[in-house]
């Protein structure tokens, strides 16, 4: 029965996770570009506007990854309902953060708010160029192995397997047709 096949906990790796860390690591050459922005129009308080920003973000990103390994090791059924309350539950933490930080006089809105929107959009649109749309690969995409690592190309000759063995050479058809 198909409700029964959503009920079990799915085993497998957590490529979310991987995605997420990746997503974060990626922030960090974003970050002093947003920085710099933020300093330029609106000095220290930009500049910690916008920290807090890509902090939201990266803790944004982490948090989906983690409801979503978490819940699917219960069952499908969890996953779904995780993947959707989640998602309204870390809206609800981010617009609260923004609302309360808003409060104190330091922060600067324009910086925090297009902080935290430039960094999700462009951290997802920066993220599918690695991102493995392969079942063999969920995840990150492998990355090549260095050129000093593969090793060179054999010279010597492969010793012929039995289905090599099976297949006729053009000489064996030559003879057979002379």
């Amino acid at each position: 029965m198909l409700n029964d096949a959503r009920s079990h906990p799915v085993a497998g790796p957590a490529p979310e996770l991987q995605v997420a860390r990746d997503l974060a690591r990626r922030a960090i050459p974003i970050a002093p570009v947003l920085l710099i922005a933020a300093a330029i129009g609106w000095g220290w308080n930009g500049v910690a506007s916008s920290a807090i920003g890509i902090g939201l973000v990266i803790i944004n990103f982490l948090a989906a990854a983690l409801i979503i390994t978490y819940t699917i090791r219960v069952s499908l059924n969890a996953l779904m309902a995780g993947v959707m309350f989640g998602f309204m539950l870390r809206l609800g933490l981010l617009t609260a953060a923004v609302v309360l930080l808003r409060r104190f006089n330091w922060i600067e809105d324009i910086p925090l708010l297009f902080t935290v929107l430039i960094t999700h959009i462009g951290l997802l649109i920066w993220e599918t160029r690695y991102v493995s749309m392969s079942l063999a690969y969920p995840g990150l995409k492998p990355r090549p192995v260095a050129r000093d690592a593969q090793a060179a190309p054999s010279t010597a000759p492969v010793a012929p397997t039995p289905s090599m063995q099976s297949i006729p050479s053009m000489k064996t058809k030559e003879a057979g047709a002379a």
